[in-house]
């Protein structure tokens, strides 16, 4: 993520040892993104992940972090919490809460194939599984409610074109989360922001999900739909590829099966994943936070998402 709050690696020296992890070696930051500060850290223990958060706070924190702990203890491959010598895995740094994670072994697959969408699927099922009896509840903070806030302060910026498209999709979905259809789709806590470079793969083995900061409560359709306007694309077009998803569905299907209430919501449902990134990169482009590294992203890839998603129907959750 964007590094907001430098450390050092005097400062990590200093904040270290009660986490039993060894002296501090190395600091290094990372630049992809743009909510909070992330770090990769060397100890005398091996190799971690510090975050310092810039907006979550103490109270919200839980929710994320213990989700994490809840699903590593239950075969899901993500970064587990590191808890200090009391037992708090979170943290106060420089004045913000912080938290040290595992470090997922592999590499990010920016280019996947079908094998890739088909371990995703698979393992996205698991996790939504394996959170169902995950005892916290909070809802997704960039759902609904924030798109209402966020519509009229990005519109200024939009052509006429691009606003008429964002007053239509906001009417959609507004019909669309009012409806009986929407109320009976299955939901749970869901990480939501499951993009190419949130997933690790060693060779073609999926070996860890992370960044579970934008996690909430949503219909898990709404999670699967997000990860499919990332992984089964064309990214200079927006187009979906056919065979990356139906690899991806059959795959989520086999581990956790589509109820008959998620079928005909599936087209609604790619819009709304596609409208939140739109929304939230409108507003990350036009009105950005200082950060000492930052690289926003480009808005026009989700309208272009959109856009494909309004014309053009996608393949059914089940290949029949």
């Amino acid at each position: 993520m964007a590094v907001f709050t430098p450390v050092t690696l005097e400062d990590l020296s200093q904040w270290i040892p009660p986490f039993s992890l060894g002296k501090a070696l190395a600091i290094r930051g990372i630049s992809s993104g743009i909510e909070n500060s992330n770090f990769f850290i060397n100890t005398e223990r091996g190799e971690y992940v510090l975050t310092v958060f810039e907006k979550l706070t103490f109270e919200q924190l839980p929710f994320y972090l213990e989700l994490m702990r809840h699903l590593a203890q239950r075969g899901v491959l993500v970064p587990e919490p590191i808890a200090n010598q009391e037992g708090r895995i979170i943290n106060p740094l420089h004045g913000k809460p912080a938290a040290i994670v595992t470090k997922l072994a592999g590499d990010c697959q920016l280019a996947p194939a079908a094998v890739h969408c088909s371990e995703v699927g698979a393992m996205l099922a698991k996790m939504h599984l394996a959170a169902q009896d995950f005892p916290i509840r909070q809802p997704n903070l960039r759902g609904l409610p924030w798109w209402r806030e966020a519509a009229p302060v990005v519109q200024p910026y939009l052509s006429a074109d691009g606003q008429q498209l964002l007053r239509d999709e906001m009417a959609f979905q507004e019909a669309l989360a009012a409806s009986d259809a929407y109320r009976q789709l299955p939901n749970g806590p869901v990480h939501a922001d499951l993009f190419r470079n949130n997933v690790m793969f060693d060779g073609d083995r999926l070996s860890g999900f992370f960044d579970f900061y934008f996690a909430g409560c949503d219909t898990w359709l709404f999670d699967l739909a997000v990860t499919v306007n990332d992984w089964c694309i064309d990214l200079n077009s927006g187009v979906l590829d056919q065979t990356r998803v139906r690899a991806m569905l059959d795959a989520y299907h086999a581990v956790r099966p589509f109820s008959a209430a998620e079928q005909a919501p599936w087209q609604p449902m790619l819009r709304a994943a596609a409208l939140r990134f739109w929304l939230s990169r409108l507003y990350d482009f036009y009105l950005p936070r200082a950060a000492e590294m930052l690289t926003p992203h480009d808005p026009s890839h989700f309208e272009r998402i959109l856009r494909q998603r309004v014309a053009h129907p996608a393949p059914a959750l089940i290949d029949c």
